[in-house]
């Protein structure tokens, strides 16, 4: 995600870093290369420009020019014009202070729209939220089955009508049955998933228009492709002029290696982006920080957000016990498979390292490692070894390592590696975990 433009910006401005004294005459030429960065992102220009004259007023000011360290200055500018971009503060979804809550998601098909509804309903189950999910689209009976099966997997009740030859008054009809059965049933949320269409057309936009006037949802959430670039400003604006949106998902922010949307859907809009959808597991839905994103786009990494996520994947108890068995030298094989399955859980090794500061740097130095499928060979290599062998790794010798790469599908010399490494591990992790390793990250704690 956002790979290309993160990579220009941080070799803009560590050529701003280097320079003792600012001039003018420098400032101007970085922002050039900035502003290059941003169009092959595909920015919109206007917010190109706007931002650029913005960026250039805030530093070349007196205060910047005659500062300790003009560089860094100049990239805090930077950073809070790109929050400001963004939406500044993170927008959260408006709960209704009198259940339950109607969420409207509208899009065009094909943008992931009932894939985001199961994965808005998982995300508000885990906060112990009651959620109904109203299949709102009858005339394509695949979306109502899909969402169906999504109600199954989370275990979140759907409402479905099946109609092959809906008109816009029986939508109309089945969302409004919908939005009864959440408020007499005891619902906390109802989250209808409408229909689309392969472009906008006034059919659509008719249908959406006389749901929202029938239900009067306090959510109306675009769902948009962020691989679309300007096509998804576009069509965002569009959906707002005629329908009225609270917030905007953008969906497979993933693959988006060049971030138009997600860097200009705000700023040409003025709807907030509320989510993105960052794979295709229903867990993969992260809120939308300005902040963070602004962070993450400079090589600042995101260390809150993998914070959130270690808490969402590992608990407490779990945390500590690790702790435990490390400082008491007690951590084996099978712990370190389980770290690695935690891990897993975050997300992907890729999706990771771009949370840490640095991240792009790492992952150009293993770039072609495939980290995803070494994980899966160390963890093959673990689950051949007997009981025993995974709590006391010094009992493996040859004849085991033997069985052991037969039974794994791997070699000698992979077993040996992957020792070499869980000792590495260790090593290191009890480092961490003492009470030196305490004391850096209470420094590093308070340095931020």
């Amino acid at each position: 995600m956002l790979d290309a433009l993160s990579e220009k910006f941080e070799k803009v401005l560590k050529k701003l870093r280097g320079h003792g004294v600012l001039t003018e005459q420098n400032i101007t030429e970085a922002l050039k290369d900035v502003r290059f960065a941003l169009l092959e992102a595909d920015v919109n220009f206007k917010i190109v420009k706007e931002f650029i004259d913005r960026v250039r007023e805030k530093a070349i000011g007196q205060e910047v020019l005659q500062s300790l360290t003009p560089g860094h200055q100049v990239v805090k500018v930077v950073w809070d014009e790109l929050r400001a971009m963004m939406g500044q503060d993170r927008v959260g979804l408006a709960l209704h202070s009198k259940p339950p809550t109607i969420v409207m998601m509208v899009g065009l098909q094909g943008a992931g729209k009932t894939t985001a509804s199961g994965k808005l309903a998982r995300l508000f189950k885990s906060q112990g939220k009651r959620v109904l999910l109203v299949a709102a689209d009858p005339r394509r009976p695949a979306a109502g089955e899909q969402l169906s099966a999504l109600g199954r997997d989370l275990g979140v009740e759907v409402h479905r009508v099946d109609q092959t030859h809906a008109s816009q008054a029986d939508v109309v009809r089945i969302c409004s049955a919908g939005v009864d059965r959440g408020q007499e049933q005891g619902f906390d949320l109802v989250i209808l998933d409408t229909g689309g269409r392969l472009h906008i057309d006034d059919e659509l936009m008719g249908e959406l228009t006389a749901v929202k006037a029938a239900v009067a949802p306090h959510e109306v959430l675009l769902v948009a492709d962020a691989m679309t670039g300007q096509d998804a400003v576009t069509m965002a604006g569009q959906f707002d002029q005629r329908v009225g949106l609270t917030g905007i998902i953008l969906t497979k922010v993933e693959g988006d290696a060049r971030g138009g949307a997600v860097l200009s859907i705000r700023a040409a809009t003025g709807k907030p982006i509320k989510f993105l959808g960052v794979g295709e597991k229903l867990d993969a839905l992260e809120p939308f920080h300005p902040d963070r994103m602004a962070s993450r786009i400079l090589g600042m990494g995101d260390v809150l957000s993998l914070i959130e996520k270690a808490q969402e994947n590992i608990t407490r108890e779990q945390a500590e016990e690790a702790q435990k068995r490390l400082t008491s030298n007690t951590f084996t094989l099978e712990d370190f498979r389980t770290q690695l399955g935690q891990m897993n859980r975050m997300g992907s090794f890729e999706q990771i390292l771009g949370m840490l500061p640095g991240g792009q740097k790492l992952k150009q130095a293993i770039e072609g490692d495939k980290p995803e499928r070494e994980m899966s060979r160390v963890v093959a290599v673990i689950d051949s070894m007997t009981a025993k062998e995974r709590r006391d790794h010094t009992i493996i010798n040859g004849s085991r390592k033997k069985r052991i790469a037969r039974g794994s599908g791997t070699t000698v010399q992979d077993v040996n590696r992957l020792i070499k490494q869980f000792l590495s591990a260790k090593k290191l992790a009890k480092a961490m975990t003492g009470a030196g390793g305490r004391r850096q990250l209470a420094q590093l704690l308070r340095a931020r």
